[in-house]
Order: structure tokens, then sequence, then C-alpha cells
């Protein structure tokens, strides 16, 4: 699993908070880095992609921290970023010079279906009925924002031939 040192089956609610509000800002994170990645390669359409993509991760972690908020005020969080690495963000090798935005929306699909993964994964060992109930919306939202990159992978074009791929040369910053 993409977590460490977290026991799901004493997981209490706040911590399922936390631990759910760190995935996104790592997914959050790592589009922007992305993002700015497609900047420096000057392939706009992909580096807007990816900034929708901030905001998408954004907005999903403050609708978590305002839930959070609600119910554990500033109690301080059961959970680190250090226990996360790679539960929905996109892989740092996925990003290539001249990639195009087909390619951005497919390997944000696969980010989709690995938070997916990570929370049908973790069901069965969750036992606190609240985590459960969460762990069950998040799962399903993951299969909303599925939903939402295939619908703008359908609007595409057809992909006609290779991606525009090529190796990453080292770029002055």
């Amino acid at each position: 699993m993409a977590i460490r040192g977290i026991d799901l089956t004493t997981l209490t609610l706040k911590a399922a908070l936390d631990l759910a509000t760190l995935i996104e800002e790592e997914a959050r994170d790592r589009y922007e880095e992305l993002a700015d990645q497609m900047q420096v390669h000057h392939t706009p359409d992909v580096e807007r992609f990816f900034r929708r993509m901030v905001e998408v991760e954004q907005r999903h972690r403050d609708e978590l921290a305002r839930r959070r908020q609600a119910l554990f005020g500033a109690a301080p969080p059961a959970v680190s970023r250090a226990a996360i690495f790679d539960v929905e963000a996109p892989d740092y090798d996925e990003v290539r010079q001249g990639m195009s935005v087909r390619a951005a929306l497919e390997s944000a699909m696969r980010s989709e279906v690995k938070a997916h993964d990570f929370f049908v994964r973790a069901l069965p060992r969750v036992t606190d009925p609240d985590v459960k109930t969460l762990f069950e919306e998040l799962r399903d939202e993951e299969v909303e924002h599925r939903q939402w990159v295939q619908a703008e992978l359908d609007r595409l074009p057809a992909a006609s031939g290779p991606d525009g791929d090529v190796s990453d040369e080292p770029v002055a910053q």
C-alpha cells in the first residue's frame, strides 16, 4: 500500500480525514510540479490541463479540510505527509517533453484509478463505521473523477500517431 505506519484497523475518523486531505495535497502538489515542467518545456495545452488538475485536487482537499474543521476544530493532525507516497499523485516519470493533452489525460486517469484502488484495498481493513463510510465516499468520488477524465478524453480528436513524446533533456532553469 502507499501508506506507512498507519494501522487501518484502528484508524479514527479524524486521522482518516487527515489522511484523505494529505492524499489530495500530495496530488495537487505533484500536478503543480508537472505543470511547471510543461511550462519549461513550452507545452502550454498540457500545462493548462495540469493546472486545472491542481484546482480540482485543491477543491477536494478544501472540502475535506472543512469537514475535518467542522468535526474536530483545530486539533493537531493525526497523520503526517511522511506516511503517504503516491496514493493519488501521478508518477514523476509520466511527463515528457512534447507530451500531448491526451497523454496528460491518460496520466490523470491512471492516478484516479490508483486512488480508487487504494480505497478499495483499504476498505476491508477499516473497522470504524465512520471511517468506512468516508472511505466508501472517497472511493465513489474517484469513480466520478475517472468519469470526468474519460469525458475529457472522449472530447479529444482520435489519436493520430505518436504522442510527440521525446526524451527529456536537461533544461536551464
